[in-house]
């Protein structure tokens, strides 16, 4: 489907602004792009950077997060979206916040808090303390230090970050400023602004 869009619309250039974790667009970008040889920029915000305080591990995947668990705590916070088979084999008491209740393998002993971010340090505090979380596992996801980082930091929590995958596309940037520079700069900044909708079956997504 996008590489129909691509060859029927014929943009100067492609821009990946999809969310740090969304690998599989961002995938399919960078093999369109390559297929059809249109330039590709990815722009993503930067990671989260561990300050004085805090108690960060990183790993590389879900899958890791979930079999470093047991030597961080005993009652995990998992705020890393809907998908938690590979947590499914856990033990433990697992709290869960997500926007919808999961629809795949779970673990066993599983609390689920629906909800949408931002969320408040206040509200951080209170899930940290209700539920007595000793370890946060999250994806960094970047942007402004999230307040559940902020909340673990100030109750000593460990946490664990899955890191985001690889940037696809030939050149990576952090912010709009930079990508419409990208575009000056190559000569395929468009005469006047235009939004594009994707093609049937192609789903998009925007910075969150």
């Amino acid at each position: 489907g996008l590489i129909a869009w691509l060859t029927e619309h014929q943009p100067t250039a492609v821009i990946d602004a999809t969310h740090p974790f969304a690998a599989q667009m961002s995938r399919h970008a960078s093999q369109a792009c390559s297929r059809v040889g249109v330039p590709l920029l990815r722009l993503q915000r930067p990671g989260w950077t561990p300050r004085e305080g805090d108690r960060w591990t990183r790993v590389a995947s879900l899958a890791a997060a979930a079999e470093a668990l047991p030597a961080w705590g005993r009652r995990p916070l998992l705020t890393t979206g809907q998908d938690l088979r590979p947590f499914a084999a856990l033990t433990l008491p697992v709290v869960a916040r997500m926007v919808s209740q999961p629809s795949g393998p779970a673990p066993a002993d599983l609390t689920v808090i629906l909800g949408r971010p931002p969320w408040s340090l206040d509200a951080e505090r209170a899930v940290l303390a209700e539920h007595r979380i000793d370890v946060v596992v999250t994806k960094d996801s970047g942007g402004p230090t999230a307040a559940k980082l902020l909340a673990a930091r100030e109750a000593g929590i460990p946490v664990i970050v899955v890191d985001r995958p690889p940037a696809e596309g030939s050149a990576v940037v952090a912010s709009v400023d930079e990508a419409m520079a990208w575009l000056n700069r190559s000569g395929r900044r468009p005469p006047r602004a235009a939004a594009a909708r994707p093609a049937d079956g192609v789903r998009g997504g925007g910075p969150r």
